[in-house]
């Protein structure tokens, strides 16, 4: 794959991702191309002059007035299919002309203008805020040629800016374009990410925003509770509408929630319904749970079935209909999730292990031939600054040996002594 064909090769959201970038047949099927300027702003423009473009190509395009910046996004056969995502007929079209790749010069401008847009978007929203308009400026979008300025706001009434307008071309010198979005567009223009950890969907692929109520949160039994409920935009999570549809196909086979289940034992009432699953909770108190049972779908319209006919059940659970709240469910595959791990064909390497116990065991026998070199360090400096002290040990052991030997030396006289006279005697006998 081609690197123009990546799906991010520029920090600009709502990318496409071009798998037809490497077929020389593609580009020639047709002459229009995707730009894409700042955000999520795009649109569509005509290769009159057969430029050879690429994704990710600096192109300056027509613009009224003058002439404006951006990046081509996708070219050759995706453009039509885009364009048919997003219900555009090219029949009604007015497709714009593609000038020239852009120069050094309309790079230097674009970055000039767009350096602007910070200052002239926070100026903007203190001249709406002094005006008294209820209405929030959300982003400020300058032309290429900086000429012309879009300044996107967010406003729940109707706002007469007419006197903005005046004061805004007065003040910044451009011409002023307003344009109204909702808070959800907002959301996509700034980016960020969501609470599962990606991208946002409506700075990422989403550009069709269908109302979201709380009806699908129910009908996928959520809690209803705002903050988790809630996106970014302060609406309620676009996500919600994802799989509202296979709710809906599951809960065909299950009886409508209000529906008791009438029984010999008692009445029971629906609390909780498990669509995907296919089980049930019934109580035989509809405010709090007590007594709970837990079946399958088929069994309820069973028993559904039986009450019409005015029959009654032994108990709420059939032959192997009930199901245990705490029973793990029965898989019709095999889950080896987590059991093989990434090194599992590695070797072991025994020889490194010994290497580091060698050079552990090094370590300590160094550490404790410092220790003792310290100890003997500390011990001749003692003796240095205390050479008086040492001297008199020196002496009192001396004398001591002293005495030891002059009492051994009598003992040995008089043994000596005691030999002789033994043996004078028995030569005289």
């Amino acid at each position: 794959m081609n690197a123009k064909g990546c799906c991010r090769n520029s920090a600009l959201k709502l990318s496409t991702f071009d798998w037809l970038c490497d077929l020389p047949e593609n580009v020639s099927e047709t002459d229009l191309v995707e730009v894409q300027f700042k955000n999520t702003r795009k649109g569509y423009y005509n290769n009159v002059d057969h430029l050879p473009l690429q994704k990710g190509d600096i192109v300056a395009v027509e613009a009224s007035p003058g002439h404006d910046i951006g990046e081509v996004t996708l070219t050759g056969r995706l453009v039509l299919l885009q364009m048919n995502k997003n219900h555009i007929t090219p029949d009604r079209y007015e497709f714009k002309k593609i000038y020239r790749i852009a120069r050094e010069l309309d790079l230097q401008k674009r970055a000039e203008s767009k350096a602007r847009e910070q200052e002239t978007m926070i100026q903007a929203r203190q001249i709406a805020q002094q005006l008294g308009l209820n209405m929030k400026i959300g982003d400020v979008e300058f032309q290429g040629d900086g000429t012309k300025a879009i300044f996107y706001y967010i406003a729940d009434e109707r706002v007469d800016f007419r006197q903005l307008i005046k004061v805004f071309a007065d003040t910044f010198h451009v011409r002023i374009e307003m344009k109204q979005i909702g808070a959800r567009q907002e959301a996509g223009r700034i980016g960020g990410f969501g609470p599962c950890g990606r991208e946002l969907c409506c700075a990422k692929w989403m550009t069709n925003f269908n109302s979201v109520t709380t009806g699908a949160a129910r009908l996928q039994d959520l809690s209803l509770n705002p903050q988790k409920l809630a996106g970014l935009c302060a609406k309620l999570k676009c996500c919600l509408n994802f799989e509202v549809d296979v709710y809906k196909d599951a809960l065909k086979n299950f009886p409508e929630k209000n529906t008791t289940l009438e029984t010999i034992s008692g009445t029971y009432y629906c609390i909780k319904t498990d669509a995907l699953a296919g089980l049930a909770t019934y109580s035989t108190d509809p405010r709090i749970p007590a007594n709970l049972e837990t079946i399958t779908a088929k069994r309820a319209c069973e028993i559904v079935e039986m009450n019409r006919r005015g029959e009654k059940p032994d108990r709420l659970g059939g032959v192997n209909a009930t199901v245990k709240p705490n029973a793990e469910p029965a898989y019709d595959f095999e889950n080896v999730v987590g059991q093989d791990d990434v090194t599992r064909f590695d070797k072991p390497d025994n020889k490194r292990n010994d290497r580091r116990n060698n050079n552990r065991n090094r370590n300590r026998g160094a550490d404790r031939r410092d220790r003792a070199r310290d100890n003997r360090r500390e011990g001749r400096s003692d003796g240095r600054q205390d050479a008086g002290g040492a001297q008199a040990q020196a002496d009192r052991r001396a004398a001591s040996h002293d005495r030891q030997r002059g009492d051994r030396r009598p003992d040995n006289r008089h043994g000596g002594n005691d030999r002789r006279n033994k043996t004078d005697k028995q030569q005289n006998q």
